[in-house]
């Protein structure tokens, strides 16, 4: 999952950084809120997390700024405002959900979990392709009931293709999401990992056929099939 934080208080940003980045997370973060509704606009994330006491432009105001732009990724309003007006105001902006500091750190991680299950339209923290069952909650992969190790990059390249199993995962959406696990990522290191992942998942029954122009699609050997949440 690939997070934009935006959270002046640089205490709190960092350990929540840390902490999001311990759930194998991808973390940008930020503290002012014009680089936000700059950063969100241009940038695909799964789910943001703002503030709402910014400096530059406060949290509403860039909320209201992605809506009214056409940005739909999740947010996550993040904030010392606890009255019900307060609440009301940040959903009806167009917030998806509201957390009210001071709050547990494994209670945000949950909230987030949801937002992105929501988003995808899925209900479950489990994908399943044939023999291969992935537990997004814990990060585990499983070939059969025995623990599949793979490098993170690989995991969540993995994870990307079964989501989209039986459906086209285009190359410039890779790149996209995994592009901040190291700044020179491109479609030639796509290459690699998929090359890298087909001699990998090959005992799991698994193909990634190549769709020239286009991208890369997860089937079973035979038949092709969609990965369903358990």
């Amino acid at each position: 999952m690939r997070i934009l934080l935006v959270e002046d208080d640089e205490a709190l940003a960092l350990g929540l950084t840390r902490n999001l980045e311990r759930q194998g997370w991808q973390v940008d973060r930020l503290a002012d809120g014009r680089q936000a509704m700059a950063k969100g606009l241009v940038d695909q994330y799964d789910v943001c997390v703002l503030d709402l006491g910014l400096p530059g432009a406060d949290g509403m105001t860039v909320l209201r700024e992605w809506r009214a732009q056409g940005a739909a990724q999740p947010v996550l309003v993040l904030t010392a405002r606890d009255t019900s007006h307060d609440r009301v105001a940040g959903l009806d902006a167009g917030a998806d959900d509201y957390l009210v500091k001071p709050f547990d750190p494994p209670e945000l991680a949950a909230r987030l979990r949801a937002l992105k299950r929501r988003s995808e339209g899925r209900t479950s923290e489990t994908l399943r392709l044939g023999r291969l069952r992935m537990d997004l909650a814990h990060r585990e992969l499983f070939l059969d009931d025995e623990p599949f190790y793979l490098s993170p990059r690989e995991y969540a390249l993995t994870e990307m293709l079964m989501q989209r199993a039986g459906r086209v995962l285009n190359k410039e959406a890779i790149v996209a999401k995994l592009s901040s696990w190291e700044s020179d990522f491109s479609e030639n290191s796509v290459e690699v990992y998929v090359h890298r992942l087909r001699k990998r998942l090959a005992p799991c029954g698994l193909t990634i056929r190549t769709v020239r122009g286009f991208g890369y699609v997860m089937e079973l050997d035979a038949p092709a099939a969609q990965s369903q949440p358990a």
